[in-house]
């Protein structure tokens, strides 16, 4: 192959694994930044922030990682199986959170009412 030649097209696995590689290189470098400089960000999110201004300044092209991103949004709906069994296994706790929650928003409304009365009170103009 010569230097201005245009290498031949990889395999469509060849193509995922390098795209899932690059996807997990700037979710790697991302956790490290947050790590390093102590940021409240998660690591994850920065490093999707470091992917789109690779992609901006054209470091990396999008059809590097489109395999990749594609297969992983096809699976995507199988990673939120574990929250909804978890969410489902603690719903018989959500009766008793009702009634905390009712408890919690009559105290914020009595408080609320007796904070307007006394301060409408105490702003009052005196009659003259």
């Amino acid at each position: 192959m010569t230097s201005g030649s245009v290498p031949a097209r990889l395999p469509a696995p060849a193509r995922f694994v390098l795209g899932l590689g690059l996807l997990l290189a700037f979710a790697a470098a991302g956790q490290a930044l947050t790590g390093a400089l102590g940021l409240p960000l998660p690591g994850s999110v920065v490093g999707l922030v470091l992917l789109w201004a690779a992609l901006g300044v054209r470091l990396v092209r999008l059809h590097w990682i489109t395999d990749a991103a594609d297969g992983l949004l096809g699976v995507l709906g199988l990673l939120f199986i574990p929250a909804t069994v978890g969410f489902l296994q603690f719903l018989g706790a959500g009766a008793a959170w009702g009634l905390w929650l009712l408890v919690m928003t009559a105290g914020l409304l009595v408080g609320a009412g007796a904070a307007g009365l006394i301060a409408s009170r105490l702003l009052r103009p005196e009659d003259a």
